[in-house]
């Protein structure tokens, strides 16, 4: 029998490979990875340098105990090169091996900004557990950092890194925090608590060049300024990784193109996760991920099954000021309507005709996230 092959060993792929295995115990599995296949959180990272952790530390297991407990043939540091859907075979190198059943599960890259200057390429990022170790070797000793990108997880790193010890700049081209995300007066309130351990903002801003410069980096600004740094961190965004699927003729988008039960356009082959644009819904967020993953174990055990977007808050990891987001559909029309008390703030976007349609908790009153969510609409029903 051709197995189930999963492309992937990141929480979509080791996650959709454990639901499967809740109903299919005998059905040959292949998890194919271009790491080294240890399973660890990938939400962790942004917030673990100041407890301390090393990536070894963050690592739950290794691909020999993932295969022992998935009951499955793992082949990490592989790189697929070639997907044949008409053959129902995939490529590494000269080799061909035939499936079952594929699953992509092949995540997101950073996205890269074309920089000037002689060390535009030391800019690191951090999307997985080598980029981590690579990043926290980069600062041992060292005392200041500058992040590109003020979004969910720049902030998040901007907090983790200041609790631990580190000067950081941070620089966005939207003139607050989470611009895209928070509302005015959410994003206000948040670059004035990361101002107060240390961080500091730079809104409507961008990188003009990065040179080296006496064993540091000197960022220029578009404005003319210049930051003089030790590492130079960049948390752009993440762009879904699509390049294999477009290679083989699936159908792709802003990601590979699924439909609510998570089927490309190929037969037998599926995507989830970051790479993933699902009925119009790119989301590199844990919840929507994690209703796939429970959504396309049992479709690969025979039980085709649905995912479902119910409304899904996101905590974004700034303990200086704990936000949590529910955010509306990016089409949606409607105001937002804020009351605040102190440190706490709750909006609320409202729709044209009054409904609910995402909201906002900063503060002491983020706990109300559970409940106000069975109130929004969600995104696929």
């Amino acid at each position: 029998m051709a197995p189930v092959i999963i492309i992937g060993s990141g929480l979509a792929g080791y996650g959709v490979a454990k639901e499967f295995r809740k109903l299919d115990t005998a059905t040959p599995l292949m998890i194919i990875t271009g790491d080294d296949g240890r399973s660890y959180s990938k939400p962790m990272l942004s917030n673990a340098i100041s407890k301390g952790k090393t990536a070894d530390q963050l690592a739950m297991a290794d691909a020999s105990a993932m295969a022992a407990q998935l009951n499955a043939d793992i082949r990490s540091q592989t790189r697929v090169t070639a997907i044949n859907s008409a053959a129902h075979e995939i490529s590494i190198g000269n080799e061909r091996i035939k499936y079952s059943q594929l699953v992509l599960a092949l995540g997101a890259n950073p996205i890269r900004l074309s920089l000037n200057g002689d060390a535009a390429d030391a800019v690191l990022s951090v999307n997985s557990l080598q980029d981590y170790d690579q990043f926290r070797r980069a600062i041992e000793g060292r005392k200041s950092i500058v992040i590109l990108g003020g979004g969910l997880i720049g902030c998040e790193f901007a907090n983790d890194l200041a609790n631990g010890g580190y000067h950081v700049d941070i620089l966005d081209r939207n003139p607050l925090p989470l611009g895209r995300l928070l509302p005015e007066v959410v994003g206000a309130k948040l670059q004035q608590k990361l101002k107060s351990i240390g961080v500091v903002w730079h809104g409507s801003e961008t990188v003009s060049r990065i040179d080296r410069s006496d064993g540091r980096f000197r960022v220029c600004l578009v404005s003319g300024q210049e930051i003089v740094a030790d590492v130079v961190l960049s948390a752009i965004g993440l762009q879904p990784n699509i390049g294999l699927a477009r290679t083989a003729g699936l159908t792709v988008n802003r990601g590979i193109v699924v439909d609510q039960f998570l089927r490309t356009s190929a037969e037998d082959i599926y995507a989830l996760g970051d790479c993933a644009e699902v009925v119009g819904h790119v989301l590199p967020f844990v919840m929507p991920l994690m209703r796939a993953v429970r959504a396309l174990g049992p479709t690969l055990a025979g039980r085709p099954t649905k995912v479902i977007y119910p409304a899904m808050p996101v905590a974004v990891k700034t303990p200086v000021f704990p936000i949590v987001i529910s955010p509306p559909a990016q089409s949606a029309a409607g105001a937002w309507q804020i009351e605040a008390e102190g440190d706490d703030i709750r909006a609320m976007f409202m729709g044209e005709g009054g409904e609910k349609k995402g909201f906002v908790l900063a503060g002491a009153i983020v706990g109300e996230a559970h409940k106000l969510a069975t109130q929004i609409t969600g995104l696929l029903g």
